[in-house]
């Protein structure tokens, strides 16, 4: 039996060290970018697998399920959904600056519909992928590394030779840090890296110049333009965006407001978000102007447009879209990347910088690699004009050789024992022969056509352009001011070939003011039936229905259409919502669900007391709860701005049964499940804060509770029905507070 080894540690430290070190997979290995070629591990792996299929830009789109299974069997040994999730982004033209993928099928639209699942979709490379991300993989320029289980081998970062990091921008959460990185311009883009190249010392600020800032690829208008360089110096901030709004006349002199251009932030669900926005601000009557709205955006491009009433206002309007809805929003910039294996917060001008290293390092082992080439090259071709010059001698040694091994002994050493020669002169001469290993194999593999005239030209050509080609590496390779040349060059070929004009404008823009239209304020009758619907009336319409209204309403309540009507329910919350939430109009109208326009839900609370704002903070309310806790609360405590707060403090499984506005000179009577009556005085109750519990009104026998609290004044007669038999409250023995009361049989 083996011995086992135990080893004891501090529990704390093995977890600390076990989600640090599950923290820093996430951050390097999941979720963030590398700074060099701007991707992360899913999306490098992904477009790797096709270029090791052959799916080429210029070759058939292939199944994506093949793509991801592939990419999952070999490199990417997580859910087959993220590999595809990756996929589809890199081909959807509304997230990308430059998509990477062509894809064909149906890969989602702009207004947030998903994308087809992968067994029907299909895809293939796009020819800037092929031609600026995955180009000269062959010529050794990147390391390899091991995949998951060390039987395939994948490239640690792809050869890009553009900032992907700034084109395509990214986004990703990680454990305790997330990357928001907008998409640019490429031409912009590659404008900025050459003139860093041409002067390393250049500032963010005069980087600008030449990429002026973001270019999403849904157009829009940043309108922050003054904050982009310190946005950009320090990687972090906030940049505000857009939607591009046209006017339009129409026929009898009305207007319509079209959306052609949305920000970047309302890809999705955020275009139904808008529309929705837009109707609720004519629903609470923010404006009237809105005849109609409607989404008629298609392939061709984004066109949402909103009929306005003649007269209109068309600019006030605008203003008010950018204002309340996501038609103006906010894209927070956070360009963090792994930058030498660590997660970094870098400016503009550190990413370029790394961007530029990285492809002085590709293009010192690509020539490197080239110059290696050539130079085997030559060192052949050499051979061969040297053959071709004493090509008797050689067919000589090869007649009169037993072997390849000999005849290959005397063109590299000069042996010449094992080989019959006709003369001592062709002996002597084989004697002085010093071919190269590498020579003396291509000659004994040269075809005798080579000896024609012309091929024998062709060959001295081939060798004094392999000269030039030396002679142009050893430069590239000694020389910075050539190597820079090359890395430019070929980003203007780039740039021509696949640049495209800006989509975003980028200015200084006023914030967006519009005047709200003046309410005018006027006393209104709240109405809410037994199942919950509310509404607002016209006090005219209430008087001249008032006997319909009370019998079929379970609360009816006088109170301001600016005002807000508060909620007490049995859970010790207090709900607000706004008059003009609701819907005004004709007494028979249907009204709309109380849960619709406040925090209140029907299916979990019962609402104990209902009351008009305004009129609470002027008075004392008393609550109740049903383990026959007590106290009385001032009613300006309940001036609060949020929509829900926690009206009193409850006990473990209590509840609030009743609330109800009192005065010094009332009795109060609380009345339990088993028939027990206490009547004491209100003075008797202490004023509390919202947030006490409060004090016992009553003492309760074994599985007991409060049903009822009722306020009375004294000299007053009031009747209350208990199990169908009546009980005059004002008769009742007058007790003291936190007392059993009296028993009534019923």
């Amino acid at each position: 039996m083996q011995d086992s080894q135990i080893i004891r540690t501090e529990y704390s430290d093995l977890m600390k060290k076990s989600y640090i070190d599950y923290a820093m997979s996430v951050i390097v290995a999941r979720a963030l970018p590398d700074v060099r070629d701007g991707l992360k591990p899913v999306q490098r792996r992904t477009l790797y697998d096709m270029h090791e299929l052959g799916i080429r830009y210029d070759r058939p789109y292939r199944k994506c399920a093949r793509i991801v299974g592939d990419t999952m069997g070999k490199y990417h040994p997580h859910g087959d959904s993220s590999i595809y999730d990756a996929l589809v982004v890199m081909a959807q033209e509304f997230k990308k600056g430059m998509i990477l993928v062509d894809g064909h099928g149906n890969f989602g639209s702009i207004e947030g519909d998903g994308a087809a699942a992968m067994r029907y979709t299909e895809a293939r490379l796009a020819k800037l992928t092929q031609d600026a991300y995955l180009s000269d993989l062959d010529k050794d320029i990147v390391d390899f590394v091991p995949n998951f289980d060390e039987t395939e081998k994948e490239p640690e970062v792809l050869p890009v030779r553009v900032p992907n990091l700034l084109i395509n921008g990214a986004e990703g959460i990680a454990v305790g840090m997330a990357t928001s990185i907008p998409p640019h311009n490429l031409g912009e883009v590659v404008d900025a890296v050459k003139a860093y190249m041409k002067n390393d010392e250049i500032s963010t600020k005069q980087l600008m110049r030449y990429m002026k800032g973001p270019d999403f690829p849904t157009g829009g208008i940043v309108v922050n333009k003054d904050d982009l360089p310190d946005i950009y110096e320090s990687g972090a901030g906030k940049i505000k965006i857009r939607g591009k709004v046209e006017t339009e006349d129409m026929k009898g002199g009305k207007k319509r407001l079209v959306v052609t251009e949305i920000p970047y932030t309302m890809i999705g669900a955020g275009i139904g978000k808008f529309l929705n926005d837009v109707c609720a601000l004519v629903e609470s009557k923010k404006t009237n102007d809105i005849v109609d709205i409607s989404n008629q955006s298609s392939k061709e491009g984004i066109r949402i447009v909103i009929e306005l009433k003649k007269g209109a206002d068309a600019e006030n309007l605008t203003n008010m879209l950018y204002k309340k809805t996501r038609l103006e929003d906010t894209f927070g910039v956070n360009m963090l990347a792994v930058a030498d294996g660590r997660p970094e917060t870098m400016g503009l001008k550190q990413i370029i910088e790394h961007h530029v290293d990285f492809q002085f390092e590709l293009a010192t082992r690509k020539y490197k690699n080239l110059l290696a080439k050539e130079l085997d090259k030559k060192e052949i071709q050499e051979g061969l004009i040297k053959a071709c010059d004493v090509i008797d001698l050689i067919i000589e040694i090869l007649r009169g050789s037993q072997s390849v091994k000999d005849a290959k002994a005397c063109l590299t050493k000069g042996v010449t024992e094992n080989i019959k020669f006709k003369t001592s002169i062709s002996k002597k001469m084989a004697a002085m022969l010093r071919f190269t290993e590498r020579q003396a194999s291509a000659i004994l593999e040269m075809r005798l056509y080579k000896l024609i005239g012309l091929e024998i030209e062709a060959l001295q050509k081939e060798h004094e352009e392999t000269l030039e080609h030396i002679a142009s590496y050893e430069d590239i390779l000694n020389n910075y001011d050539s190597m820079s040349e090359v890395i430019m060059e070929d980003l203007d070929r780039i740039k021509k070939e696949y640049g495209r004009s800006r989509r975003t404008a980028v200015e200084n823009a006023e914030a967006a003011v519009f005047e709200e239209n003046k309410i005018e304020e006027q006393e209104v009758v709240f109405l809410m039936d037994r199942f919950g619907y509310a509404k607002t009336v016209d006090t005219a319409v209430y008087e001249r229905n008032k006997e319909a209204a009370d019998a079929e309403n379970r609360y009816v309540l006088s109170c301001m259409n600016t005002g807000k009507i508060c909620l007490f329910t049995n859970t010790g919350k207090m709900h607000q919502i706004k008059v003009l939430d609701l819907p005004y109009g004709k007494f028979r109208d249907k009204g709309q669900p109380i849960d619709n326009v406040s925090n209140y839900d029907s299916t979990q609370e019962t609402i104990v007391y209902l009351c008009d704002a305004q009129q609470m903070q002027i008075a004392r309310l008393l609550f109740v709860t049903k383990t026959g806790m007590v106290k009385k609360v001032d009613g300006s405590e309940f001036q609060v701005a949020k929509r829900t707060i926690a009206a009193t403090k409850l006990q473990e499984e209590d509840e609030l049964i009743s609330v109800q506005v009192i005065n010094d000179s009332q009795n109060i009577v609380l009345q339990t499940a088993d028939g027990y009556f206490l009547r004491f005085p209100a003075g008797e109750v202490s004023e509390k804060k919202k947030g006490a519990i409060g004090v016992r009104g009553i003492r309760l026998h074994k599985n007991d509770e409060v049903e009822h609290a009722y306020l009375f004044e004294e000299g007053t007669e009031t009747k209350v029905v208990y199990k169908e038999k009546e009980v005059t409250l004002n008769r009742l023995k007058s007790g003291k507070r936190d007392t059993q009361g009296v028993k009534n049989r019923g």
